[in-house]
């Protein structure tokens, strides 16, 4: 069987209900045995000293998924360790604080309800895109034939673990009188789209002393009844605002299904996600490290730019698209002697250092709640941080699909060609600090924006992002482009 098309960056995805079923039990287990050899070869671990943790979303095809996962582990000869639902993070720390040899998380972050798939770690991060193509490759040549002894299974309630350390978190962090319950007096309403997210309103921020009764969604329930589990979709930003005007919350704070990712809404209902979101983190995280770099997908505007370095004095460093490949950077970047606390994609994927670059949408979401519950005191939002963060008053993606059998040598020529148009183009700049694609700006006779064109990771895509800081803006870019893509007959919106 071919399972290579499961791969999908870092994971495995696909559809896990119905008859277009691609995660049956026998390709999870087969995915496993791969898993476990893989694991073996990143840690050095014999099969007989592993133990792994599981875990799961609310999707209604997890547990089934789970109980494959947990008997082939156990099968092949692996100790196992059941968390049953968890958030991806909490996965993660079950190799950093529990000693796991490695961890698999079942979810599909936001995706539809009939999709699902696998994440892994092991204490040094997730794994990357080459040890899930190893994995699936294995898989192929499924072998389950069953270890000369059985794993032991216990089930773990690390998630409790995990809730009370945030809460720990939130107590040291704010130093109230009431040491308790730092949060009495100060609301929070939180949207769990029907994923894992729901704890956090339960069992971090109401022991506190918060006032969680503006929260919504926050049932576990896989068919994702309400709205998209996903901070990036509009509809369920719309929900949280709306939360917020109608509870009087001090915050919102909105999570994907797996709760890597997050967004927050201020108490006016103003939303704080992509460019603000990262402003916000970059506020918060270069008030103790003075002039450090911040580490962005290539996607993020230049008002962004212009508040780290400018109003916040910090360095801002664009690199590729991905979440993957900004924690990696900023991580690489460390390790060359760069000061880099944070990496943050726009999508809401924020890793900082102090929290092994884990990319953990609680952790952010508490960083924010600490800082959110001590502007208050002092009569203060956390809006007044970003104050001076220049919004554009446009923004628009188009993306150009490829038709041609070899896509990427055919979005490379066209990446190549634009660069060369744009030299040449007046009042055209390309960004001197572009590490993905062609970037340029636009002067104000030309636009007043900037433009983007890369090539996508997984699918024959030219993503073109612009934006522009007057109203029309988008459009007078979109007009000095037309003609350059006209000559391109394999590419079509």
């Amino acid at each position: 069987m071919s399972l290579a098309h499961l791969k999908s960056g870092t994971d495995i995805r696909g559809t896990a209900m119905g008859p277009g079923n691609e995660l049956t039990d026998e390709v999870v287990r087969a995915i496993i045995v791969g898993f476990v050899a893989v694991l073996k070869k990143k840690t050095g671990v014999p099969v007989e000293k592993m133990m792994v943790s599981v875990g799961c979303d609310s999707r209604l095809s997890s547990n089934r998924i789970k109980k494959a996962v947990i008997e082939q582990l156990l099968a092949s000869g692996v100790d196992v360790g059941d968390c049953g639902m968890s958030s991806t993070p909490a996965m993660f720390l079950t190799t950093v604080k529990k000693g796991y040899t490695g961890a698999v998380q079942i979810t599909a972050s936001h995706h539809p309800a009939d999709k699902n798939g696998l994440k892994f770690f092991t204490a040094e991060g997730g794994f990357e895109g080459v040890d899930i193509a190893e994995i699936l490759s294995i898989a192929e040549g499924f072998d389950a034939s069953p270890y000369r002894e059985r794993g032991e299974y216990q089930s773990v309630d690390y998630m409790s673990e995990y809730a009370h350390d945030l809460r720990v978190m939130i107590r040291e962090g704010i130093g109230a009188q009431d040491f308790r319950h730092p949060l009495r007096g100060f609301s929070v309403a939180v949207d769990a789209g029907n994923g894992v997210g729901g704890f956090y309103a339960n069992h971090v921020l109401k022991p506190l002393g918060a006032d969680i009764s503006g929260s919504r969604y926050l049932v576990p329930d896989g068919r994702f009844p309400n709205h998209s589990p996903n901070p990036e979709n509009e509809e369920a930003m719309h929900e949280v605002s709306r939360a917020v005007r109608e509870s009087g919350a001090d915050l919102g704070v909105i999570f994907d299904t797996d709760v890597d990712r997050a967004a927050c809404v201020d108490h006016d209902g103003r939303e704080i996600n992509r460019n603000r979101l990262i402003a916000l983190a970059a506020a918060i995280v270069l008030e103790q490290e003075k002039g450090a770099t911040i580490v962005t997908d290539s996607v993020t505007s230049d008002g962004l730019k212009r508040f780290i370095t400018e109003t916040l004095g910090g360095c801002h460093y664009r690199y590729r698209r991905g979440y993957k490949n900004v924690i990696n950077e900023a991580i690489r970047l460390n390790q060359q002697g760069v000061n880099c606390p944070l990496a943050m994609e726009t999508s809401g994927h924020a890793a900082l250092r102090e929290n092994y670059f884990l990319d953990d949408g609680a952790y952010l979401m508490t960083k924010l709640i600490i800082r959110a519950a001590r502007m208050k005191q002092e009569g203060k939002s956390l809006s007044d941080l970003i104050r001076a963060l220049e919004e554009p008053a446009e923004t628009k993606e188009v993306r150009l699909h490829i038709s041609c059998e070899d896509f990427r040598a055919y979005g490379s020529r066209v990446i190549d060609e634009l660069t060369a148009w744009a030299k040449k183009q007046p009042g055209v700049t390309l960004a001197d600090d572009n590490r993905e694609g062609v970037r340029f700006s636009f002067d104000k006779d030309h636009g007043e924006g900037w433009a983007l064109l890369r090539l996508s990771v997984h699918d024959p895509v030219l993503p073109l992002n612009m934006e522009s800081a007057k109203k029309g803006g988008v459009r007078e870019i979109e007009a000095q482009l037309a003609p350059f893509f006209a000559a391109y007959d394999q590419l079509t919106e």
